[in-house]
């Protein structure tokens, strides 16, 4: 098990940037690969980005590819979206996730043993 606490949403104005960091509690974070889900007000959650434990292999959503990255720093317990040009359809509740330990990184949020509590991103039109 691992605990994830997610930061850095906010209010955006469309076109602009945030960067969500997710700290998580472990002392075999490298046992993990790394996801962002997001969840908007009435549609399924679902998933914007991956990362493998190394961070040598990444996944993005279509609707995600090109202006968001996902990234980690292993030493720091640490995974992160940098979210750039950002629009109105961005806004929802962001969480970050974990599969089990060794477990690659699936589509599906059913997938996912490990979830942090949310952090709120919200881009005015």
């Amino acid at each position: 098990q691992v605990q994830l606490l997610e930061s850095g949403g906010g209010l955006v104005q469309a076109g602009g940037s945030l960067r969500l960091s997710c700290a998580a509690s472990t002392r075999t974070f490298t046992s993990y690969a790394m996801a962002w889900f997001r969840q908007a007000p009435g549609k399924e959650r679902e998933i914007v980005a991956a990362i493998t434990w190394s961070g040598g292999s990444t996944y993005y959503a279509d609707s995600v590819r090109g202006r968001f990255t996902i990234s980690r720093d292993n030493a720091k317990n640490m995974v992160y979206l940098q979210m750039n040009s950002l629009e109105h359809d961005d806004t929802a509740v962001y969480y970050c996730a974990a599969p089990g330990a060794g477990v690659a990184a699936g589509g599906r949020s059913s997938e996912y043993e490990n979830w942090g509590q949310g952090t709120q991103v919200t881009v005015s039109s």
